[in-house]
């Protein structure tokens, strides 16, 4: 089914009233030594898939919510008559009963919903919940989404994104210097997916352009030098403007075999405040953090430090070979009450300090949707204390769940302070590429305060323009302050940086200043075919010893007829400047970007390409609608 269709069903929809009778449930029959399973398909009454939809049973603590596909499915269900319930805001909610659940067997049972009428009371996200504690040991997929109709929804829809402008081409004649620090942060890749999958455009200010690209894996060489990290350069003519030339920075951290990983010291900072009750925050918690203490090593310790109104220990530092303790105390979390976040925060510091591991991987891991509003909430202050922890070698790593209460630009400056990194978990297989494929980049910090520094040749490069990193920009003089913090880089982590450049005697944007009437023209280098010089700065993560410097020479002819991986990261950026509606999109659209990343999708043993190209699909049937496509503002 096309997308516009699915629109148009959509919108049919809405005028459709179902009347759901609430029949007397048939009374469970408890057989803890048998059980069935439950599984099927959310659609609305025209066949529309419904993701985010949440599943319950009632008389039990069982739940899950419908993933991507919306399917469902609930294990360990036990045998006799049940009641299903299915909830989601924008939705009236459906009550099948007379489920017949036998032991060891499957039961298919497929849900239709019809969209709640704006006149009728509509429920909120805090309305839809799945019983507190209950247990989301499903096989099934989740992907839980916010209200199919964003307009309808703002009401309660909270998210704060940090205001920003796309970077501006200079000119080297006048500003040689492009320097910042380095970001392997994704979260805004998989927060763009959730708004995409929900049928809505994503704000401008979520779309983070460096974020998308470095979602992805490259295939850059590993490190050969003394250095973590090997640097590769690539170029190609700018897709939507043929005049103008791409370059690709990329860096790729060195891999190291989990088995080989330093002993780590985590504590997971979980938010278990009201605002998580909703299926996909504290239900989708349990569920990632479990893939992660499934990954876990005798020599490795776990503390869980939860907070609601006030801050608390569940579980004192435990060896990773008592899985069945954590285990045992995430299942029986429950979420209520207000954000006591900045007491949670200190709290968790003061467990992970207690018990630190000398060269081990100290790490605090906070999982919230990003409210806090009790205690030391400003951002100022959270960051002063975060920043004086890391000094003790305890690191901080940001994960985002939910929809509604996001506060994505304070939870990336905590993460970026944290000397962590910041990603947004929608879904179970998010929280597997987080926690189980990208473990030793999630984990270990293999370089610390990265600094990239390009200084351009005027005789070669009319003018640049970094794509993306504007909430990174730093100023040239603080690539050489060891003082001034940069970024940090994961085990196996990948970075890549793409500016887009107007060779000489091929025109220009059209900005320009007046001549220099004080300035003496330079002279060195403008006789070479030079293109630029990039440096790279780095500390080591551990002591505070002085940065390392490397540094590499780039040509005009260098690679200049690109690469795969420069090749799928233009496609990248190019989707990210269309949902942006970027001023230097130029003539960017979205059969370019499928074109290009169609041809470039390489072995993608994650599939993440080939997802890619369905987002990329969504918005294209996006493009061009009216108000019901217009996300949050």
């Amino acid at each position: 089914m096309s997308f516009t269709l699915f629109r148009r069903l959509l919108r049919q929809s809405r005028s459709v009233a179902l009347a759901c009778a609430l029949v007397p449930a048939v009374p469970l029959v408890h057989n803890p030594a048998a059980t069935g399973r439950i599984e099927g398909t959310v659609r609305d009454i025209n066949g529309a898939i419904i993701a985010g939809v949440a599943i319950t049973v009632d008389g039990t603590r069982l739940g899950t919510s419908s993933d991507r596909l919306g399917r469902y499915a609930l294990a360990q269900v036990p045998v006799g008559t049940v009641t299903l319930r299915a909830t989601q805001p924008g939705w009236k909610p459906a009550v099948l009963t007379g489920i017949a659940v036998r032991a060891g067997q499957v039961t298919v049972v497929d849900v239709r919903l019809v969209a709640a009428r704006p006149d009728e009371k509509e429920m909120s996200s805090r309305d839809a919940v799945v019983p507190m504690g209950a247990s989301l040991r499903s096989q099934g997929f989740v992907l839980p989404s916010a209200a199919p109709f964003a307009r309808r929804a703002q009401p309660f829809n909270t998210e704060d994104y940090h205001n920003f402008k796309d970077n501006g081409f200079q000119r080297p004649a006048t500003s040689p210097l492009s320097t910042f620090a380095i970001d392997v942060d994704a979260a805004s890749y998989s927060n763009v997916r959730r708004f995409l999958t929900q049928g809505q455009r994503p704000p401008a200010d979520a779309v983070r352009v460096e974020e998308l690209i470095n979602y992805f894996p490259y295939d850059y060489p590993d490190p050969s030098s003394g250095d973590p990290f090997s640097v590769t350069t690539a170029q190609m003519p700018a897709p939507w403007a043929n005049d103008h030339r791409l370059v690709l920075i990329g860096l790729q951290g060195r891999r190291i075999d989990a088995r080989e990983l330093p002993p780590s010291n985590l504590v997971f900072l979980l938010d278990v405040s009201g605002s998580m009750a909703s299926p996909d925050k504290l239900p989708l918690v349990q569920r990632a953090f479990r893939l992660l203490v499934e990954q876990l090593r005798p020599q490795d310790r776990v503390a869980i430090v939860v907070y609601a109104r006030a801050a608390g220990l569940v579980l004192p530092s435990t060896p990773g070979s008592d899985k069945r303790t954590i285990l045992a105390a995430l299942d029986e979390l429950q979420a209520g009450g207000s954000t006591a976040g900045g007491e949670g925060i200190k709290l968790a510091y003061q467990v992970a300090q207690q018990n630190h591991i000398a060269d081990g991987n100290n790490r605090v891991i906070l999982a919230t949707d990003g409210d806090f509003n009790v205690g030391v909430s400003s951002e100022g202050e959270l960051v002063r204390l975060i920043e004086s922890k890391k000094q003790q070698g305890t690191y901080l790593t940001v994960l985002g769940f939910g929809t509604g209460n996001l506060k994505d630009s304070r939870m990336e400056a905590l993460a970026d302070k944290g000397n962590g990194h910041y990603a947004y978990v929608d879904d179970i297989m998010e929280a597997r590429k987080v926690f189980v494929q990208e473990m030793g980049a999630t984990l270990v910090t293999i370089a610390k305060d990265a600094k990239v520094q390009v200084e351009f040749n005027p005789a070669q490069v009319a003018e640049y323009r970094l794509i993306g990193y504007e909430n990174r920009l730093m100023a040239a003089e603080d690539f050489n302050d060891d003082a001034k913090d940069g970024g940090e880089l994961g085990a196996g982590h990948a970075v890549t940086a793409i500016y887009e450049i107007v060779l000489v005697g091929r025109g220009g944007t059209g900005t320009s200043v007046d001549p220099l009437k004080y300035q003496a023209p330079r002279t060195t280098g403008e006789a070479s075919d030079e293109l630029f010089t990039v440096k790279l700065r780095y500390q080591q993560p551990t002591g505070t010893g002085a940065s390392r410097l490397v540094s590499r020479t780039v040509r005009r002819d260098d690679g200049a007829r690109g690469n795969e991986n420069l090749r799928f990261a233009a496609a990248v950026a190019e989707y990210g400047m269309l949902l942006r509606d970027s001023e230097y999109k130029a003539q960017s659209n979205w059969e370019n970007v499928l074109v290009l990343a169609r041809q470039n999708l390489g072995s993608d043993p994650g599939g993440y390409r080939a997802e890619f190209l369905r987002l990329a699909e969504v918005a294209r049937g996006m493009s061009g609608g009216g108000d019901d496509e217009v996300g949050v503002k």
